[in-house]
């Protein structure tokens, strides 16, 4: 059985579902098998995705007009067509003519599974990279620390007087596992402090 799905970016008049819906209904989905959504690619949130990936059994195949109507990105839709996959339902996309029954599809398939993990191992090295780059010019990458200066002073010479670590987050509003982060990056950065 073919499912459709459909998508436009948002709820607006201008915007509708029409050309997709007539160009599903052309390739065999039956009306009554549709599903769509007003919103962006970007959200996460998409009932009409969930329903349609809740409908699908064993020996559908799921059918879109084209691929970014699915997937907000490579990754995103690769996710998407293997959790198809691992419940045996098929993928077709009608402007790309891409459609994993066929043996090209599916190569056209795992090309596009190659190039995505190719795309997160350069994303990966930009990142150390620049990372890199920032140490040697003295700066640090990451999230600020929670507790700072004066504070994470006073802090400290209270544990080394022998206050624990309970006590140290009542006295000064810090959560525990917030305390125990600070303790933790700040032996890494120095070595003298026991977490």
């Amino acid at each position: 059985m073919f499912v459709g799905y459909m998508r436009v970016s948002s709820e607006s008049d201008r915007q509708t579902t029409d050309l997709q819906r007539d160009a599903l209904l052309a390739a065999g989905v039956d009306a009554r098998h549709l599903f769509e959504d007003h919103a962006s690619g970007a959200k996460d949130d998409r009932p009409g995705l969930a329903e349609a990936l809740a409908f699908v059994c064993p020996g559908d195949v799921l059918v879109v007009w084209k691929l970014d109507r699915l997937g907000r990105s490579l990754p995103h839709l690769l996710t998407i067509v293997n959790t198809l996959k691992e419940k045996q339902v098929a993928f077709r996309s009608l402007t790309e003519g891409m459609d994993t029954t066929t043996a090209s599809g599916e190569l056209l398939f795992h090309v596009f599974g190659a190039l995505a993990q190719y795309e997160r191992a350069l994303t990966k090295e930009r990142v150390v990279a620049g990372l890199a780059a920032a140490r040697r010019r003295g700066r640090v990458g990451g999230r600020p620390p929670s507790i700072a200066g004066e504070k994470l002073e006073a802090i400290l010479v209270a544990l080394k007087g022998g206050m624990s670590k309970a006590a140290v987050c009542r006295n000064f509003g810090v959560k525990r596992t917030t305390l125990i982060d600070t303790l933790a990056r700040l032996d890494a950065h120095t070595g003298i402090i026991e977490a």
